[in-house]
Parts: C-alpha cells; sequence; structure tokens
C-alpha cells in the first residue's frame, strides 16, 4: 500500500538523484529527505533504512522497466523484433535518466555483498523477459534448436549492462540508442560472416 502513496514516490525519485549526485555511502537519509523535499522522520514511515531505500530503488525502477518492455514489445511478431525493441528500451530509458543510469550501473554495485544479493531479486523480471523472447524465437525456428536459452539471456543482458557502464564510465558523451541497431546485429549473428 505504501508504495501507491505519492510520498513514496517523491522519495525513491530524490534517492535516486542524492545516490547519483553524492554516492551510495555519502547520500544520508537526511540528504534523501532534502532532496524529497520531507523531514527525515517522513522516510522513516516508508523505509527501514538507506538500504531498504536502495533495495526499494531498484525493484521499483526494475518493475517498471519490465512494464515499459512488456508494453514496447506487445504486437511485436518475431522474436528479433521483440529482441531489438528491448535493447532500444533499455537504452532509451537509462540515456533519459541519467540520474538513474550513474545508481544502477556504477552505485549498486558498490553496495555490500548481502545488499547486492537482494538487489539481483530485482533482475529476475528483465531476465525472464528476455528468456521468454529466446524461447519464443527457438519454438518458431528462428533461432537455433539447440540455443542454450539461460547462457543465451546472460548474455543478452551483460551486453546492454556492459554497454550502459560504459556510457556512463564516460561520462555519457555519445548517443547511447544509437548502439541498439549495431549491438542487435551483434547479438543475432554474432562475429561470423553471413554466407
Amino acid at each position: 500500500m505504501k508504495k501507491n502513496k505519492p510520498k513514496y514516490r517523491q522519495i525513491i525519485d530524490a534517492a535516486v538523484i542524492a545516490i547519483a549526485e553524492n554516492g551510495y555511502h555519502q547520500a544520508q537519509v537526511s540528504k534523501i529527505a532534502k532532496q524529497a523535499g520531507v523531514a527525515d522522520g517522513t522516510i522513516y514511515l516508508y523505509f527501514k533504512n538507506k538500504e531498504d531505500i536502495l533495495i526499494s530503488l531498484f525493484q521499483d525502477k526494475m518493475g517498471y522497466f519490465v512494464e515499459k518492455f512488456e508494453e514496447k514489445i506487445a504486437g511485436k511478431e518475431t522474436a528479433a523484433e521483440k529482441l531489438l525493441v528491448l535493447v532500444e528500451t533499455h537504452f532509451n530509458m537509462l540515456s533519459e535518466d541519467r540520474h538513474l543510469a550513474i545508481v544502477t550501473q556504477l552505485e549498486l554495485r558498490q553496495s555490500n555483498k548481502e545488499l547486492r544479493h537482494k538487489i539481483n531479486e530485482g533482475l529476475k523480471g528483465v531476465l525472464s523477459l528476455v528468456e521468454k523472447i529466446l524461447i519464443e524465437g527457438r519454438e518458431a525456428g528462428e533461432f537455433s534448436p539447440d540455443l542454450d536459452t539461460r547462457l543465451a539471456r546472460q548474455m543478452i543482458f551483460g551486453t546492454m549492462d556492459e554497454t550502459v557502464t560504459t556510457w556512463v564510465m564516460n561520462d555519457q558523451k555519445y548517443d547511447l540508442p544509437s548502439l541498439a541497431g549495431p549491438i542487435h546485429k551483434m547479438l543475432l549473428h554474432g562475429c561470423a560472416t553471413r554466407k
């Protein structure tokens, strides 16, 4: 129920900015509260502590990503088309929110092991959607009948993830969405020459 309240969303959005600008370890709850325009105590009505904010932030944003992915791929005929839309959507969403890109690509990785494990739970929705597309493609004969969909989904997500991380580390100096087409082509055809 708390997730549907406006202040919850306000705090999550403020946390993204505070963590991106200050780093996770320097983003005290008071900085998040100030960014959100709420009293420090208000934070604790919605979250147990800063770790809970980070976990909730990631799960919330990944849930939103999955919703957007599903919305954008609805009506696409082939698994290849769906895969392209997924890569494009991922890159577009992160290029439109540089604070979120910094948090997901850099700050989340600096948390402790237990926290990272909880955060990884939020990735399950994205990974299962990628795997679903791969299974559809394999069953339709678009992809190899012996495609290991679990391995392929890790490679696809890993490629998207590393591409965004490199973009963030290079101060977002180039057009991330323009890489979606070439990456999609490489994911579908690898490095081999076509015969």
